[in-house]
């Protein structure tokens, strides 16, 4: 799935924790030509978080393919993470300038040190930066609580 000569952009999802498990957690695997990271928002701080690069904004806190926690303060077992879809190219793509935006969200990203089950959340994260690149495709499922949070 992650090709060494591409620029990718992997959207994922599982479900959260019980007992919320019917709404769904989105990241993004990011690939700039091998180079692979995983961006995403938790409710967790940098405080707590020592991966988190700006509030809730954390990369590579988990394996790019797992999902969250079945049980939230039990980290023996994770759901199994799902692609929702795949966009790739070359410098010039789409997938290389999302890549540029979800990198450079530390510093753009309005809700990066707030965070709410409702929204803002990583539904939000995930749909902020999917609406800067309508053309890409990509959508969040319709569980996706969060996602359409309006301050």
């Amino acid at each position: 799935m992650i090709k060494a000569d591409r620029y990718q952009v992997i959207l994922m999802k599982s479900p959260t924790s019980l007992p919320f498990s019917f709404a769904s957690h989105p990241w993004f695997i990011i690939n700039k030509k091998g180079t692979v990271s995983r961006w995403g928002v938790g409710w967790r701080p940098t405080i707590y978080n020592p991966k988190a690069l700006s509030g809730h904004i954390a990369t590579d806190a988990q394996p790019f393919f797992q999902g969250l926690r079945i049980f939230h303060f039990v980290d023996t077992w994770h759901w199994k993470g799902h692609v929702v879809g795949i966009i790739e190219g070359d410098e010039t793509s789409i997938a290389a300038q999302m890549i540029n935006c979800i990198e450079h969200s530390p510093e753009t990203y309005p809700f990066k040190d707030t965070y709410s089950f409702l929204g803002p959340n990583s539904n939000t994260y995930a749909q902020w930066i999917l609406n800067q690149f309508p053309e890409s495709g990509l959508r969040l499922p319709w569980n996706a609580v969060g996602k359409n949070f309006r301050p």
